[in-house]
């Protein structure tokens, strides 16, 4: 849990902005499941910085707040 503390600190420090790679790992899922969610949907806001793809770390903060659940029957 520090060392998730830690990472999500030192993204907030430099860029706000994070590639597929460090957002995947921001959140904890492999790049290749946050690629498959920016074409079919449901995954987290991003943005074309030219032929780049983004994710800026208020988008996944708020991705990740509304999939909160306080039950499994939530979910």
């Amino acid at each position: 849990m520090d060392d998730e503390n830690a990472r999500a600190a030192q993204a907030r420090r430099g860029s706000p902005f994070l590639n597929a790679a460090q957002a995947a790992l921001y959140v904890g899922l492999s790049p290749r499941t946050l690629e498959k969610m920016r074409t079919r949907g449901g995954g987290p806001r991003f943005r074309k910085h030219g032929r780049y793809v983004r994710y800026h770390i208020a988008d996944l903060d708020h991705w990740s707040e509304a999939k909160s659940h306080a039950t499994t029957r939530d979910a």
